[in-house]
Formats: C-alpha cells, sequence, structure tokens
C-alpha cells in the first residue's frame, strides 16, 4: 500500500528540542499554565519577530479575541474583516457582539484589497460611522498589501489587527508579518508551520506594548484581581498556554528557518513539475515579501479541461490529502447578514475569470459568486505542503495531477 501523504501535519524536530523542554518542566513539575516555557516562548517569539511584547495563549482565535478586547471592540461596533479566510478570523467579532464589515481580496495579493477597505471607510465615514478594528490576514503565507493597509489605518486612526496564522516567517521588505499593526496574531495548531500541538500568541506592537500585553494576560486569566481571595472586576477567560504546550512551542521555534526553506522548495518543485499545465497558475508571490508558503496552492482557469474538484478527487484516490481554497466569510450562511465590499470593480483588483457557463455550474455546486474572493475559492486547490515529504512523494503527487491533463483520470 502507499503511504498516505498528508496536506500538512505537525513535524518535531530531529534533535528532539521538545522533549528536552516537556522533560524539563515535567522534572520540575510546572505542568499547568506557568513556567519557564511559557514566560521563555513569549520572550523568544517576540525577539525573533521584532514585536514589542508577546502573550502565549490557548488558540490563535484566542489571540484575536484578546486584540479585540484590547481595542475596545463591543456591542454595534464595526469590524472591517477580511473575507476570504477561514472562521476563526471573524467569530471573535460576534464574541463581542461587534458587527463585521467583510473585504474582498484582489488576485495580487488574494488578501484584503486596500481599494475595497478604503471604499468601506469612505461607505460608512458618509454615515458618521468608523470601525473599532481592521483585521487583515496573510493567506497561505502570502503577504498582504500591508504597508498600504496599515497607511490606510493610520490615515482614519484605527487600530490594525493582523492574522498571521498561517503566515509566521513570512516577510515584507525584511519585516515579518504580524508587527506592522497595533497587534498580531499566530497560530501553533497541528497544521501550521511549526505547531506546539495547539495553542497561539498575541503580539502587541504600540508603544505601551508591555502594558497592553499585560491587560491582555488579566484576561486570558479569568480577570483575576491581585488579592489574597479570589476577587474579580471584569470578565475573564480561560486563555493562558500551558507549560507543556509553550515546551513543544520552543522547540519548533528553533527549527521554523529550517520548516520556511522546505515550505518553499516545496513550493518551488510545484511551479517547476507542473508549471507547463495549460490552464493551471499558481498563488502570486508579491514584490518585496518572502512568503513562507505555509500552503502551495494553485488556480485553474474556466478553460482548463481539469476542474478542482478533479485534482481532490484524483489526489483522494491516490491517498494524498488537498482541500479547497477557503470560503469567503460572506459566502457562509452563518455571516450571511453581514455588508459586504466587493472589489471586482477596483482598479488593480483583478476582476472576473472569464467563462459564465463554468461560473454558473461551480455557482450551484459550491455557493459561489463572482466576487474576487469567490472565484478564487471556486476555482482553487491547496496542494499537500507537508514538510516531511519526499521528493519521490512530490514525484507521486505530481504523476497524478499531469494525469488529468493527459485525459487519463478525466471523467
Amino acid at each position: 500500500m502507499k503511504e498516505h501523504i498528508f496536506l500538512a501535519s505537525p513535524h518535531m524536530s530531529e534533535e528532539g528540542y521538545e522533549q528536552a523542554y516537556i522533560k524539563e518542566a515535567f522534572d520540575t513539575n510546572w505542568i499547568a499554565p506557568l513556567g519557564k516555557n511559557v514566560t521563555e516562548f513569549e520572550k523568544e517569539m517576540a525577539e525573533k519577530l521584532g514585536a514589542g511584547a508577546a502573550v502565549a495563549l490557548s488558540a490563535g482565535t484566542a489571540a484575536i479575541h484578546m486584540a479585540l478586547k484590547a481595542v475596545g471592540a463591543g456591542q454595534g461596533d464595526l469590524v472591517f474583516c477580511q473575507d476570504l479566510t477561514f472562521s476563526a478570523t471573524a467569530n471573535p467579532i460576534l464574541y463581542e457582539k461587534a458587527v463585521p464589515v467583510f473585504i474582498d481580496s484582489n488576485r495580487k495579493t488574494w488578501n484584503m484589497d486596500p481599494g475595497a477597505l478604503r471604499k468601506a471607510f469612505e461607505k460608512y465615514g458618509a454615515v458618521g460611522k468608523r470601525p473599532r478594528a481592521v483585521i487583515v490576514v496573510h493567506l497561505y503565507g502570502l503577504c498582504a498589501q500591508i504597508e498600504e493597509i496599515a497607511e490606510i489605518c493610520r490615515e482614519y486612526q484605527v487600530p490594525l489587527i493582523e492574522d498571521a496564522a498561517e503566515s509566521l516567517g513570512t516577510t515584507c521588505h525584511g519585516k515579518y508579518t504580524g508587527t506592522f499593526g497595533d497587534y498580531g496574531i499566530i497560530s501553533f495548531n497541528g497544521n501550521k508551520i511549526i505547531t506546539s500541538s495547539g495553542g497561539g500568541m498575541l503580539l502587541v506592537n504600540t508603544p505601551d506594548a508591555p502594558e497592553r500585553a499585560a491587560k491582555a494576560l488579566y484576561w486570558a486569566t479569568q480577570a483575576r484581581e491581585p488579592a489574597r481571595w479570589y476577587q474579580h472586576t471584569e470578565i475573564g477567560y480561560n486563555y493562558r498556554m500551558s507549560n507543556i504546550v509553550a515546551g513543544i512551542g520552543r522547540g519548533q521555534l528553533r527549527v521554523l528557518d529550517r520548516r520556511i526553506e522546505k515550505k518553499r522548495y516545496i513550493f518551488a518543485y510545484y511551479q517547476e513539475h507542473l508549471g507547463r499545465l495549460a490552464g493551471l497558475s499558481f498563488m502570486p508571490m508579491q514584490e518585496g515579501a518572502r512568503s513562507n508558503c505555509w500552503l502551495s496552492c494553485i488556480q485553474l482557469e474556466d478553460a482548463c479541461p481539469v476542474k478542482p474538484l478533479d485534482i481532490m478527487k484524483a489526489l483522494e484516490e491516490d491517498d494524498v490529502e488537498s482541500r479547497p481554497i477557503w470560503k469567503p466569510m460572506h459566502l457562509q450562511p452563518v455571516f450571511a447578514q453581514y455588508d459586504f465590499i466587493p472589489s471586482r470593480d477596483l482598479p488593480g483588483a483583478g476582476g472576473l475569470v472569464p467563462g459564465k457557463e463554468s461560473l454558473r455550474v461551480i455557482d450551484e455546486e459550491m455557493g459561489a459568486d463572482d466576487s474576487i474572493g469567490g472565484q478564487l475559492f471556486c476555482h482553487g486547490v491547496c496542494l499537500p505542503s507537508d514538510t516531511k515529504m519526499t521528493d519521490v512523494d512530490l514525484e507521486r503527487i505530481c504523476g497524478v495531477i499531469k494525469s488529468l491533463w493527459q485525459g487519463k483520470r478525466v471523467e
């Protein structure tokens, strides 16, 4: 039997760094959400990325939630949020009973279109409203037009939150994603470029970063007051990372650069071996940015004889994992009532993929529309990007995909 190939799975260090940190935690009996590993992981991550401060939490979602609380998002407040993303980006907006406004992507980056963001500011500014925050995502490790987006947020004096859950190690002009905004978010979920088996981290980049980080830590530890007895004046949350989980994260951080190089190698391999297939293109690499290539993703033109589902089914038959591009938030039933700012008619957004007949069929099957994010979703595939893959594995994957163009597996 052929070995199963994962989309992306945990990859512990060959040197056993993680086990050494975990052993120390056991030997010293620091198992709970306190201990050297937690504080050192925060310190090491902040130093690695150049962040003002960091708070280790139970999930990236928890970090987004704490960032929203930090900017004061509450009932009825607007939050401008990238539309093409995983729902964990948007869910915390509703935790605080705020109101999301979803901003479309462009083809240049697959991330939030700055023109659509400005359009949202103008639309709501005309009726005297301003958002509490903007949440931008660096999807699949692709850097958003973060400098331009940050400048727009400064112009309107609105805090910027970067969801860098998928982009740890990605840089823009030498600066790490997650450090451009007031707050940054990292995820250590099992499929991320490094993992702690779960967990996340809040990065704070404001001038008063230590104070803001301390406040987030206060909320994340049940908002317990410094009294002899249990005293609470605010609602808190059980969001702190454990010392064991942090130990895994510390070991993983030591091999982050190695994992980035392997991810980039995988993307380059796909480009070399699949780049000549008619109607197939790859996720964009923005000038001045260096992506961690967390997942290698492709797009198929409408005229392409092979459809995304053909690729996913063929790989599945060969015991290989793949998946669609994220389905945009404005197309999700749970967010259907909220406003959406499209970018398709704006300069530089990228316009429509031609081929109305193909689009009509995909609409019926997947619920896509003619937004940029909707088109990226229904025309895209995330290819296996596991850092434990060998060239033999990559050759096998490419062979399955190329056979579709040769007509061997298309129904």
